[in-house]
């Protein structure tokens, strides 16, 4: 084996052990910037139905990602109607602002419908202890939604062909009208309005 074979084994070493220290670099970057890195604690919400919620989706408070979504499974027992569990892994910087959190919701975010949990707050309340479950508020049901607004759309639908039906009526009975004031019309005219025979 000559010098030019190790020459070639060791730019090829070299350009391999590179290659790998740059793949472990960006995942720890995209790990550093996604916040695996961070200390993060859990808090957990309750809700009805979770509507396609998913782990990994964000949590958001007031529009500011703090966490995901880290486990959802079923309650052995319901807390208050509630039978969906959903744990939340928070960053622990946000921990002072989520002491004045007071709502969890499920909302849908985008064109393509994904489900996130945003967090409202309110300053004039505090929750000394975040390990407690929060009920939630249950995601807006779309299929309801659509039933609620196609059953409107039948009623407005039926209103309009009875509206119509008595326009129909209010135009016969004018015309009626018209032909009675009429005829009192012309009877004032040839002076037996009052004559019977």
């Amino acid at each position: 084996m000559g010098s030019r074979d190790v020459l070639k084994k060791f730019f090829a070493g070299f350009f391999f052990v590179t290659c790998i220290a740059l793949i472990v670099s960006v995942i720890f970057l995209i790990g550093v910037e996604k916040g695996f890195t961070q200390p993060k604690f859990t808090m957990t919400a309750l809700f009805h139905e979770v509507a396609g919620l998913a782990m990994g989706a964000p949590v958001r408070l007031s529009g500011v990602t703090v966490g995901t979504v880290s486990d959802i499974d079923f309650l052995e027992k319901d807390v208050r109607g509630r039978g969906v569990k959903v744990e939340l892994s928070l960053f622990e910087k946000y921990r002072k602002q989520l002491h004045r959190s007071t709502q969890v919701a499920i909302i849908t975010q985008g064109v393509l419908g994904e489900k996130i949990v945003e967090i409202t707050t309110d300053p004039s309340v505090y929750r000394a202890d975040l390990t407690r479950a929060i009920i939630g508020e249950d995601p807006l049901d779309v299929q309801n939604l659509a039933e609620t607004f196609g059953d409107a759309a039948r009623s407005l639908s039926e209103t309009s062909r009875s509206i119509d039906s008595i326009i129909i009526e209010i135009k016969l009975i004018s015309s009626a009208v018209k032909r009675v004031l009429n005829r009192i019309e012309q009877r004032i005219i040839e002076g037996n309005l009052f004559k019977v025979f």
